[in-house]
């Protein structure tokens, strides 16, 4: 096997893949009801690269394989700061919400269902998060990505603003005067 391929595989087992819903899909044809599945899964590789796939196959392993060689093509990139992310930022998609916010060191992620799963496939360790509107796994993952997609860390903003690292400060540390 060669070098390039080899390294192609072992970095594909690095990553983290998990399946966060399985449906059951129906078509209605001439003679009754073709079954399929439609299975969202989300790629990551725990240091601030993330992805989500849809498959949708006759079989749920299939599926799985399809939606899972979606999401490596479509990986992203997050900005995290240490174990959490810069900002506080709500994102929508369709009918979902979700608001991501900060969290100190130790607090975990509080987070449910579509959102833990992209959160933690990134690597982020510390958030607070909560999904608002529609509960549609498939729209409330794809918030959830486009919401750390949207996210800006010290370095983009003081480029943005043209102004040094130093002069960018968090908001909790300035003073109120």
């Amino acid at each position: 096997m060669s070098r390039q391929r080899r390294n192609r595989f072992e970095e594909r087992d690095e990553l983290d893949e998990r399946i966060v819903d399985i449906a059951r899909v129906a078509k209605v044809i001439q003679g009754g009801r073709r079954f399929g599945f439609r299975v969202i899964v989300v790629v990551g590789d725990n240091k601030g690269q993330v992805g989500v796939g849809v498959g949708k196959a006759r079989s749920v392993p299939d599926a799985i394989r399809k939606g899972a060689a979606r999401a490596r093509r479509d990986m992203k990139s997050v900005v995290l700061l240490g174990s959490t992310i810069p900002h506080e930022v709500v994102a929508e998609h369709g009918g979902a919400r979700v608001l991501l916010k900060p969290a100190s060191r130790g607090t975990g992620v509080i987070a449910g269902g579509g959102v833990r799963a992209v959160v933690e496939a990134a690597g982020v360790g510390d958030i607070l998060s909560k999904s608002l509107g529609s509960a549609n796994i498939l729209n409330v993952v794809t918030a959830t990505i486009e919401g750390l997609q949207s996210l800006r860390g010290p370095e983009q903003v003081a480029a943005i603003r043209g102004v040094p690292l130093s002069d960018v400060r968090p908001p909790w540390s300035q003073t109120r005067e």
